[in-house]
């Protein structure tokens, strides 16, 4: 037996399509090149002491900060104004949902494999990007970063997922598409599935849960 009781999944990029695919979507929108979020994001590192997403996602500043903040670095890298009014809203409405493995997490619960969530999110977005998912009916809880104070890969929320399910890392397999995600999950004990694509992932998990 491969040991492995439980399947603990991120969210975006995962169970949606990938962040990146949606922050061109919203570029589209507000007229923002790629390339200006690093850059505005270490002009805000510089001044104001701290990543501001880092500090977003674990709840230390509100959605709004946040906002002023990119803003603010925005208009430094850019030489011009930038309004990011609403960018969380068209963020989320830019994830769609990855069914094909939304049904493969059903079929692992029917066979008695136990599901969670840990995602590194926003407080404020909460009420918008759950509706997306059948939380309630799949999961048995969310470890969402930015109600715990801590984020990925930091080891406090490895061990916040751990003490919920109950279980050692040992039994657990750990979904993320980021790479340093899934490497602290597996310091933490699980076993990581990087996920590239739905097909990739769903192969690679199939092998972490079969007996041998």
């Amino acid at each position: 037996m491969s040991g492995v009781q439980a399947v603990v999944s991120d969210f975006g990029g995962v169970l949606t399509t990938p962040l990146m695919d949606a922050f061109r979507r919203v570029q589209d929108d507000i007229d923002v090149p790629l390339d200006a979020y690093p850059r505005a994001f270490a002009h805000s590192l510089e001044h104001d002491g701290e990543h501001p997403l880092y500090a977003l996602e674990r709840g230390e500043i509100a959605e709004g900060e946040f906002i002023a903040r990119l803003e603010r670095g925005m208009e430094a890298v850019l030489g011009r104004p930038i309004s990011l009014h609403g960018f969380g809203e068209r963020l989320m409405a830019a994830l769609d949902t990855n069914h094909e493995l939304l049904d493969h997490y059903r079929g692992l619960r029917d066979r008695g494999i136990r599901l969670a969530l840990c995602t590194n999110n926003v407080r404020e977005w909460e009420p918008l990007w759950r509706p997306k998912l059948p939380v309630d009916e799949l999961f048995e809880f969310v470890v969402d970063s930015a109600f715990v104070g801590t984020r990925k890969p930091e080891p406090e929320i490895y061990a916040i997922v751990l003490d919920r399910i109950g279980l050692p890392g040992s039994a657990c397999a750990f979904v993320d598409d980021v790479e340093v995600n899934v490497a602290g999950a597996e310091a933490a004990g699980m076993r990581g599935v990087h996920f590239a694509d739905t097909a990739q992932a769903i192969a690679a998990l199939d092998a972490v849960l079969s007996p041998g």
